[in-house]
């Protein structure tokens, strides 16, 4: 049975429920640059394509993964943009089980520099790292430098909806020096026995909402690191998981 966390929400979540939302924005199909639903062709040169010109509309605009299975690489996605952006993520990305070509301490999915953003798509961000947890490394007890699904660096005013993190190698999302960043409706799914794999880590942000979210990994749900400061955790389901660590707070 999982255990359920309210708490008091401490920052206006509603402020940013549209932000990045447009009716008319424009679309970029990453399979009109190249993108092929194939489960094996890395995805990411398409999607910086398509993101590249979607970055650049004075507009507004949309970047669209449609469904299907893609095989994605190691991605940075960056601003700043020259206006609100959405990523809708349609299809399910996996990630390569190899990842020694990757570049250290860069994840496997980054978002950074990037204001008035909104990911969602109700689709599956998965890791493929069940034949990697517990691997041993000589200085530590598991190896900390496989990747982290997703890594959240200096985004502001943003959103994540109706996204799934499933069986990251290492934390499924990272933030980092984030202000106004909601989590509503977000998944991580990973079995109990998956090591160090905790579902949100938090550090040195403000005002992040983390709400009608379902958790279910191997270690903390929720981890808060130093120089963090106005968290909202509201209608949590956690388990299996250890709960919500607090650590240094506001250091």
């Amino acid at each position: 049975m999982g255990m359920k966390f309210y708490t008091v929400a401490i920052a206006l979540v509603l402020l940013l429920a549209s932000a990045a939302e447009f009716s008319e924005a424009a679309m970029y199909d990453v399979t009109k640059y190249g993108g092929k639903v194939d489960g094996s062709t890395d995805l990411s040169q398409a999607l910086l394509a398509a993101w590249k010109e979607a970055c650049a509309d004075p507009a507004g605009s949309s970047v669209l993964i449609p469904a299907g299975t893609y095989a994605l690489g190691q991605t940075i996605i960056q601003g700043p943009c020259k206006a609100p952006i959405n990523l809708i993520v349609q299809g399910t990305l996996k990630a390569p089980i190899d990842t020694s070509s990757f570049k250290p301490d860069g994840g496997w999915v980054a978002f950074q520099y990037l204001d008035q953003f909104t990911l969602s798509g109700n689709r599956v961000f998965d890791g493929q790292g069940t034949t990697l947890w517990g691997r041993k490394c000589v200085q530590s007890e598991y190896s900390t430098d496989l990747p982290i699904n997703l890594r959240f660096s200096f985004v502001t005013n943003s959103m994540v909806r109706d996204v799934t993190t499933k069986d990251s190698k290492q934390f499924h999302v990272n933030v980092l020096g984030c202000k106004n960043l909601v989590f509503n409706h977000f998944t991580v799914s990973a079995p109990a026995d998956s090591l160090n794999t905790d579902g949100i880590h938090i550090g040195r942000s403000s005002s992040i909402n983390i709400t009608n979210t379902h958790i279910k990994t191997g270690d903390n749900c929720i981890s808060i690191g130093n120089g963090s400061e106005q968290i909202s955790i509201n209608d949590i389901t956690c388990g299996p998981g250890h709960g919500i660590n607090i650590g240094s707070l506001g250091k």
